[in-house]
């Protein structure tokens, strides 16, 4: 063995303690024993933890990668680390999902022990003399700044103990930047003059070592909302997107009361392999142009936008993520489609004679919404992954419950410009007519849209982003403490009043010492957005609060479908969710459910709701039979009862009943949130011998005649001037299948054209 083998070689311990010497080559000495990992291996850092698991698979026959780390809720150093197969998820076609992995844990004594395993492969493994071993990237120890360099104008200063100063010049560093030179490495306590010259720094520092930066969370004060700290955070960082695998490394700055910045917070590990340097300085040379004048211009001419992510800097010279062939394609659909389709709709933003925003909405789907566009869902599922278009789509739920398309978009950038424009040109489409509830992104720039096109609509989160996010700043906890797990689930989702859900949030914050946790305190302050106990006081057509619901484009459009493919996908997938609901209207008026009570509200709801909503009903009618009522008290016209499950006290919910005129309410909300009344309220009908369900507690929305919209609901002596706009989509769908009809043949035409003059006849003549 040679000097510097020596210098390389790791040692393995398990219990009993055997000692194992591996090569960092990758290869055993002939004679030496191969160690397989087990649980209990003991490693002296989690450095030879991953070097020992990448020999092992280069014996095997597959390489590894980097995955998960866990960082200590105290003082924030990394506790865990996972290492996995380089074939485990599915972000990219050689991905296969496999499970392999080893997680290693670290322990009082400072050593790592390996903690979980899994060994079986999902996939073929290569012979052990076909692959290399995965190149593992080392950082080098910081090395002691120089302090020789003055300027008198602007710089990056650090104040030393010894009374010497470091300073970095900005222009030096521009320049070393292009030129590929390193920079010296950050370090805590090191002063920028201001914040724009901390962030070229640490871009210039990320191109020397092989990793790109983000712009990450800010803090503003309290007492004037200027901005006091930022973070810039390596572009891995976080989950939303399969680029990002959590890495932790980020550099942190606070402003001094001088005015300055000063490092106050630095993490320099990565859980990720670095790019080569030299790929990172030909990229950023390759650009040198748009990276000189981005640092010329610096963070002032930026905007902050908070994203998936965190915050991502937005140039406010806007530009379009969708590619120029895009335009073509769909502007040619658009004509094409208007020609056929007098009711269909289409809008493309300009900026500076560019164009940015697309959106569009065919003469079916602005019919639909005069139905079914009171409760929507914003679908942005492309900013989930790597995409070709960044195709967003409005998404409404029929009288069957199916997902029903209410108009699609393209989105040209983030911000919140953006978003705006697009609920602008969806609520034009839609004759004006705005939701009661949006489910849609966390996003700052979504919030704010929404805030400013739909006042008064409620935004919930949708239910994938709160789920990474929860992951992203909770992910360490949850996966170590299964009482944190166990409590912060039952907190959320089984809290049934605001004093309760309260109450023990604090508990929780307070047990587990999260008191200074941003995102809990962030997330605390939005509960009426995600929290199911204020939510479900709220109408969303019943989507589940996890959010689950069938895709409307189904697997025939993905984020990678080229503009050459992407419209006749996009019509198949269209016609095929409208033809699985006018098979649901078929079976609706022709097929009949069986009744299975004796209850003249049965009879009721089958001839009026579609056959999925009877069986939803049906169940709820059944299910009260289980439960019993008790009057609590009375007030005037107003009796309210204790409605629980027989055998199960447990499960009870109270239930105000108005004799005066049939109004009922239950604390489970469930009318108010899905508009189908519950058990609950079916069992107090029951007690006072109510037969028939008044009208209003049956949605026209979830009846077999739903296509003809709200305006059966409607008396006929209100103003009809606020409905015109859905009368006329009313009697535009009507024309067009009468239309459709008539043209059949010549003799039917004859005969439509009959009617149809008669009919106008008869309508001229009214007052």
């Amino acid at each position: 063995m040679n000097r510097e083998e020596v210098g390389h070689t790791m040692t393995v311990r398990a219990k009993p303690v055997d000692v194992v010497v591996a090569k960092p080559n990758g290869y055993w000495n002939e004679g030496e024993s191969k160690l397989e990992p087990q649980v209990g291996l003991e490693f002296d850092s989690a450095e030879e933890a991953q070097e020992f698991y990448n020999i092992y698979a280069t014996q095997m026959g597959f390489r590894i990668r980097i995955g998960q780390l866990y960082r200590s809720r105290i003082d924030g150093s990394v506790v865990s680390r996972r290492f996995v197969c380089s074939k485990e998820g599915f972000q990219t076609n050689s991905r296969s999902g496999c499970p392999a992995f080893i997680r290693v844990q670290r322990i009082d004594s400072g050593k790592w022990v390996l903690a979980n395993i899994k060994k079986e492969h999902n996939h073929e493994l290569q012979h052990p003399g076909e692959i290399c071993p995965t190149r593992i990237t080392r950082k080098a120890l910081p090395t002691p700044k120089s302090s020789n360099i003055v300027s008198t104008r602007t710089g990056i200063r650090s104040q030393e103990e010894d009374g010497s100063s470091g300073v970095f010049d900005v222009k030096r560093v521009k320049r070393d930047n292009i030129n590929g030179e390193h920079i010296g490495e950050p370090y805590k306590g090191l002063e920028f003059t201001s914040a724009n010259e901390a962030y070229i720094f640490y871009c210039t520092y990320s191109t020397s070592l092989g990793f790109r930066v983000r712009i990450g969370q800010l803090f503003r004060s309290k007492n004037d909302g200027s901005i006091t700290s930022r973070r810039f955070v390596c572009s891995k960082e976080g989950h939303q997107h399969p680029s990002r695998v959590g890495c932790g490394a980020f550099m942190r700055i606070q402003r001094q009361e001088t005015g300055r910045w000063v490092v106050d917070r630095l993490q320099k590990e990565h859980n990720h392999e670095f790019e080569a340097p030299g790929d990172a300085g030909r990229r950023t040379a390759s650009a040198s142009k748009a990276f000189r004048e981005d640092v010329n211009c610096g963070l002032e001419n930026l905007d902050l936008v908070e994203t998936n992510g965190g915050l991502s800097l937005v140039s406010r010279c806007r530009v379009s993520n969708i590619g120029n062939e895009w335009y073509n394609v769909l502007l040619e659909y658009f004509q094409t489609r208007q020609a056929e389709d007098t009711g269909f709709f289409y809008a493309v933003e300009m900026d500076n004679g560019k164009g940015m925003n697309i959106f569009w909405a065919d003469g079916r789907s602005r019919f639909c919404c005069a139905q079914f566009g009171d409760a929507i869902v914003f679908d942005t599922t492309y900013r989930q992954s790597s995409y070709t278009v960044p195709l967003a789509s409005f998404v409404g739920v029929n009288h069957h419950r199916q997902p029903v398309l209410l108009g699609c978009a393209l989105v040209a950038d983030e911000s919140e410009e953006s978003f705006t424009w697009v609920f602008q040109a969806w609520l034009k489409a839609m004759s004006g007519r705005r939701p009661v509830s949006i489910i849609a992104d966390q996003d700052k720039a979504i919030q704010q849209a929404i805030a400013h096109v739909f006042p008064g609509t409620h935004h919930r989160f949708s239910s994938w982003q709160m789920l990474a996010k929860q992951h992203e700043n909770l992910g360490a906890l949850l996966s170590v403490d299964p009482d944190f797990k166990f409590e912060f689930e039952t907190c959320i989702s089984q809290s049934q009043t605001a004093s309760e859900f309260d109450s023990s949030w604090n508990m929780l914050v307070n047990k587990y010492n999260l008191k200074e946790n941003s995102w809990l305190k962030e997330m605390y302050r939005m509960r009426k957005s995600w929290v199911p106990l204020y939510i479900k006081g709220t109408f969303f057509a019943g989507i589940p609060v996890d959010g689950s619901m069938k895709s409307v484009f189904g697997t025939l459009l993905t984020p990678q479908t080229p503009p050459n493919e992407f419209v006749v996908r996009y019509e198949n997938a269209v016609e095929q969710r409208r033809e699985e609901e006018r098979a649901e209207d078929f079976n609706s008026f022709n097929l009949q459910a069986g009744l299975h009570t004796k209850d003249p509200i049965e009879e009721q709801c089958r001839r009026l709701y579609t056959s999925t909503m009877f069986k939803m009903f049906q169940k709820e009618l059944i299910d009260c039979y289980s439960y019993a009522g008790i009057k609590l008290n009375v007030e005037g016209a107003i009796s309210r009862y204790l409605v629980q499950m027989c055998g199960n006290a447990d499960e009870r919910n109270t239930v105000a009943f108005n004799a005066s005129n049939l109004n009922i309410s239950c604390s489970c909300k469930m009318f108010e949130f899905e508009g189908v009344l519950c058990r609950h309220t079916l069992k107090v009908f029951q007690i006072m011998n109510i037969r028939e369900l008044p009208s209003r507690y049956i949605l026209h929305r979830w009846t077999k005649n739903a296509k003809y919209g709200i305006l059966r609901d409607v008396d006929s002596g209100g103003g009809s001037q606020d409905f015109k706009a859905l009368m006329l989509w009313t009697l535009r769908e009507e024309a067009r299948n009468y239309i459709e009809a008539g043209a059949a043949s010549l003799e039917r035409y004859k005969l439509a054209f009959e009617i149809m003059q008669e009919g106008r006849r008869n309508i001229c003549w009214q007052n």
